[in-house]
């Protein structure tokens, strides 16, 4: 790094790497390696700080990264001289900046990763025309702003490389920041995410050429044949590449398999290979990060390879190394720099014309494409966003002095105010229009008139755990005496983070709608799909696999609308709790518990919660083995309605056995139960639906062994207690969330999971006997819910029932 020194100034001495510590008189801060590992720990520390702090914004994590950096650096905390000479003296930048480039290297390196080659050959004209005028026209801005510029506070700089950095600086669109920004709002899978995420793909190339023009223009020789050389040789490591790297990685990923650990030198082999990439380019007079990039674009995109590569390195490089670079650039950002009226309207024309460039152009070509006024503007916003590699081109530029001071604060300050902007101005201006709610869809319960009709079940999981009891309960819930069977829509809820991993995630994913369906994507590389795929193969079940990637926070939403727009019947949530070796129940992710707990609140239609204890055992059991013995507690009101209708389409399985135990309050006692007050009217009301469902049921189960019906008198909660302790042989348990009753509402005082309802808390109460898995069962009641389906993409629902 260019000492900023005057020339009359001695270099600072190199430091030592580490002290003998403070006891023998050693200040661990004039030594490389603690001063170091401080200067990490405060940066992460008030990063993340920051990025908790604008989480309600909807900001991606760039953002307070950058302001992060910005406040660290002179502009803000280093105005104390004391500071800055105590946690950044000179002496100790070359190896933070050291550090933040190798952080650099390996986080371009999972960039090149996000970008797959194949989807960019595939670009559609509109989303390439959208690319190509959302660079040219903002690069041609850029060059005409950057006249000004050097006509006032950038004078004396290399003419030729300033005017390529400026059309550089304000034609960029951050491809990672973008798709981060998509995921949050949930835009990948609409059209205008796919849009978005090829055209920035496009652009994102594009920037890494005209950045690699830049810095062959910006050498210190003024020889254009220099010039010439870089970029010749430039060329030929990228051809040299792309005829070299991809079949030895693809090599590599072939000895990969799904589920199997990649061996330790193929890991090893990558790391190296994109080190010596960026050894090669920085010696070109590139740049080191130009070759890691390369490197991870030509890396296959298929199998676990990838992945399992992004998993080894990203936590490291993203969580402590990358945001070196941050204060690495707010250490050369002093906003103080910008004074005055010109300086402040420089600023200003520099964001406009940023801005204008990458929206007009974008929402024009739009336009000319037939794409809606609202949706053009919404896609000319993000196309506006900037990110990293923006703080990668203006820190080449400040190094090789074709930025100053002053220039450079600005351009930051630009690429912040643009980022930030971009999650408010989408979310205000794109709002996808309220779907007509489906006048067919009338089945929102299992409790219905036509027995016979298809059954209609979206069932959630987790994980693999999750899998071999699901198949079991659909196995059990196919219903072999009905018509028209069963439809089933098996979800897989992945959490999407700020993570490379979540991008790759939904790149395999994110190819089919909503919410990322895996259709035409049948590989064995996804064993989840191949467990569906083998139950369906053996059954008369329509199975379909789907993925629904998206935070934890609004994963809600995702499922409630996915149950809408496949018509769904209910919704089966796996609990938050899983069974241990010991029989104990072990929080998986308390997070999980609120997802269930806003599904209830939500949902378009019926929702049940497995408790899973391991129904039917570790393993998918066949058909003509099924052998389960169910009971269903009745106490009365819709819930338990619902319940029943589900325990007797189950029956119908010719391997179950079904036990119904209705519970009644001896006629004297009534009301001497509880002291809760109760409305005789809706009491009756609920009562006498209950007698004509129960008649009914009666009547229908009047010559099937298979079902018994027992109805129990209790006087208190100790006898209802007691009566279910005596529970013997049984599989699986189906409750109503919320039974009604005087005896169910006494047992409410017992609930400790509210989302289980009194009877489910009660079942998997630790002093509580039975090893029997839980479903707990809440039925739609009729109310119109949030459509929350409206913030995403429109889909229609499919008739058909064949999976795809």
């Amino acid at each position: 790094m260019a000492s900023n020194g005057s020339a009359g100034h001695t270099c600072p001495p190199p430091m030592k790497a580490t002290s003998n510590g403070v006891f023998q008189g050693d200040d661990p801060l004039h030594f490389a390696l603690p001063l170091a590992i401080l200067q990490i720990c405060i940066v992460v520390a008030v990063t993340r700080g920051l990025a908790y702090l604008l989480r309600p914004l909807r900001q991606p994590r760039v953002v307070a990264e950058i302001i992060g950096g910005v406040l660290l650096g002179p502009s803000a905390l280093g105005r104390n001289k004391t500071y800055l000479q105590a946690i950044f003296p000179p002496k100790s930048i070359t190896v933070l900046d050291t550090l933040a480039n190798l952080g650099l290297l390996f986080f371009l390196f999972l960039a090149g990763l996000e970008i797959d080659p194949k989807a960019i050959r595939q670009t559609g004209k509109k989303a390439l025309a959208i690319a190509t005028v959302g660079i040219s026209l903002p690069f041609a801005l850029g060059i005409g702003s950057s006249f000004v510029l050097r006509a006032t506070i950038s004078k004396g700089v290399d003419f030729t490389a300033f005017l390529v950095f400026m059309g550089v600086a304000l034609s960029i669109t951050a491809f990672p920041v973008l798709a981060r920004i998509l995921a949050e709002l949930k835009l990948l899978t609409t059209e205008i995410g796919r849009l978005a995420m090829s055209a920035a793909a496009v652009n994102d190339v594009a920037a890494w050429v005209l950045l690699a023009l830049a810095i062959a223009l910006s050498g210190n020789n003024q020889s254009p044949l220099v010039s010439l050389w870089v970029l010749l040789s430039g060329s030929a490591f990228v051809i040299c590449a792309i005829l070299v790297v991809p079949p030895i990685f693809k090599w590599m990923a072939q000895r990969c398999h799904e589920g199997e650990p990649i061996d330790e030198i193929y890991v090893c082999a990558t790391l190296t290979a994109v080190l010596a990439a960026g050894f090669i380019t920085d010696t070109i007079g590139i740049h080191a990060m130009f070759g890691a990039f390369v490197i991870g674009v030509l890396v296959p995109k298929e199998g676990p390879f990838a992945g399992s590569l992004v998993e080894k390195v990203e936590d490291l490089v993203s969580g402590l190394f990358l945001p070196l670079y941050f204060v690495s650039s707010g250490l050369k950002t002093n906003v103080a720099t910008i004074q005055g009226v010109q300086s402040w309207g420089l600023l200003v024309l520099v964001i406009f014309t940023a801005c204008f460039g990458k929206i007009f152009g974008t929402v024009m070509v739009s336009l000319l494409c037939k794409v809606p006024v609202r949706e053009a503007l919404a896609l000319g916003f993000l196309m506006n966003t900037k990110g990293l590699v923006e703080l990668i081109v203006l820190n080449i530029g400040k190094d090789r002095k074709v930025l100053n001071d002053q220039t450079f604060a600005i351009m930051v300050l630009m690429a912040l105010f643009t980022t930030f902007i971009t999650t408010p101005l989408v979310t205000a201006v794109y709002k996808p229009a309220k779907r007509a709610r489906m006048a067919d869809y009338k089945y929102k319960t299992i409790e219905r008139k036509n027995t016979n009709s298809q059954l209609r079940i979206l069932s959630c999981f987790h994980s693999a755990r999750n899998i071999p009891s699901i198949i079991n309960l659909l196995e059990a819930s196919r219903g072999t005496k009905k018509r028209e069977g069963l439809c089933v829509y098996a979800m897989h809820l992945k959490e999407l983070s700020e993570r490379s991993s979540a991008i790759l995630m939904v790149h395999k994913a994110r190819r089919n709608g909503l919410p990322f369906w895996n259709k035409g994507q049948r590989s064995n590389s996804d064993n989840v799909v191949v467990a569906f795929e083998a139950y369906q193969q053996l059954s008369r079940v329509s199975i379909r696999p789907m993925t629904e990637i998206s935070s934890v926070s609004n994963m809600h939403e995702d499922i409630c609308a996915t149950a809408e727009s496949k018509r769904a019947a209910i919704i089966i949530l796996p609990f938050h709790k899983h069974q241990r070796l010991d029989g104990t129940l072990e929080t998986t992710r308390n997070d999980f518990r609120g997802v269930n707990k806003r599904v209830l609140e939500h949902a378009p239609c019926s929702v049940g919660i497995l408790v899973d204890r391991g129904l039917g055992g570790a393993t998918h059991i066949a058909a003509s083995n099924v052998s389960y013995f169910i009971t269903v507690l009745y106490f009365g009101g819709r819930d338990d309605r619902e319940a029943l209708a589900y325990g007797a389409r189950m029956a119908e399985h010719p391997g179950i056995r079904l036990v119904v135990i209705r519970f009644l309050v001896e006629p004297e006692i009534v009301g001497e139960i509880s002291t809760i007050n109760i409305d005789h009217n809706s009491g009756s009301k609920v009562g006498s639906v209950d007698e004509e469902f129960l008649a009914e049921f009666k009547h229908t189960i009047a010559n099937d062994n298979s079902i018994t019906y027992e109805e129990k008198v209790v006087r208190n909660e100790a006898q209802t207690v007691g009566v279910i302790r005596e529970i013997g042989r049984c599989n699986l348990f189906l409750v109503g969330r919320s039974p009604g009753g005087e005896v169910a509402l006494a047992l409410n005082r017992r609930s400790e999971c509210p989302e289980l309802g009194p009877v489910g808390s009660l079942l998997i109460s630790p002093d509580f006997p039975t090893q029997a898995s839980v479903l707990v069962v809440q039925q739609y009641n009729g109310q119109v819910p949030l459509n929350l389906a409206s913030e995403m993409e429109e889909v229609s629902p499919d008739d058909d029932t064949e999976s795809t």
